[in-house]
């Protein structure tokens, strides 16, 4: 991977300068809302310096993204403190919001632009989800744990990303009733390649997927003209399993 370089983006820059006006003001004695959103930001920003760019991601819309997106809010209130730590975290129900570098990096692998049509496997938290949302047109995301899915699309909601769709059921058959997708996200791991997904990816698009039960290995895959998958680089993972509802 590349160096850190010291040129921050518009949006991080001001994060940096809003945290040293918070800092000044005395925050820590006492911070109020506009306060703590600040250093929030200020956060977000050295999270994008120091674990995103200077790992190698580069693609100005996903730092942007990961600039934006308040990370905080997709975490439970006991752990807002670590939500911008270089490690992933637990939600409840088993599930984890994955490591900032490894939702950078997968997005990035997407190579997704400003109009595309986005199919996510494993909503969890919503976090992923609202990074796509930023870039993306449309993002199309399942999660199989009830629970997750309404606290998701909930929070989604609140926070605006009108773009994104979030539904309760089983990620493995993919959502046709959008499909084709230009690219598809998979954050759980399934044991192989679903060939569903295979099918609602259009010809050109990639998918990003974690494969695999005891060594896991992410994977990026573009779709050809003939159905076939091309694959791409390789990157040891660990993620949740890709489970399945009974009888699905």
């Amino acid at each position: 991977m590349s160096v850190m370089t010291t040129t921050l983006p518009i949006a991080a820059g001001l994060a940096v300068l809003l945290w040293g006006a918070a800092c000044a003001a005395g925050w820590e004695a006492g911070p109020d809302a506009a306060q703590t959103d600040d250093v929030h930001a200020a956060r977000r920003a050295r999270m994008v310096e120091t674990q995103i760019r200077a790992r190698g991601v580069r693609d100005p819309r996903v730092l942007a993204a990961m600039a934006a997106v308040p990370r905080h809010q997709f975490v439970p209130d006991d752990r807002r403190d670590e939500a911008y730590g270089d490690f992933p975290l637990p939600i409840g129900f088993s599930q984890t919001i994955s490591q900032p570098y490894i939702v950078a990096f997968m997005t990035e692998a997407l190579g997704i632009g400003p109009g595309a049509k986005v199919l996510e496997i494993g909503t969890g938290s919503g976090y992923q989800a609202a990074v796509l949302g930023e870039i993306a047109a449309e993002v199309y995301t399942i999660e199989i744990v009830s629970p997750l899915a309404a606290q998701a699309a909930a929070l989604l909601e609140e926070l605006g990303y009108a773009n994104v769709h979030v539904r309760d059921g089983d990620g493995y058959a993919g959502w046709p009733e959008h499909a084709p997708f230009d690219a598809v996200m998979v954050t759980a791991a399934p044991d192989h390649v679903p060939q569903p997904l295979v099918d609602q990816l259009a010809v050109g698009g990639r998918m990003v997927i974690p494969v695999g039960v005891v060594d896991q290995e992410l994977r990026i895959l573009t779709k050809l003209p003939d159905g076939q998958l091309r694959e791409g680089e390789r990157l040891p993972v660990r993620f949740v399993p890709l489970t399945r509802r009974p009888g699905e």
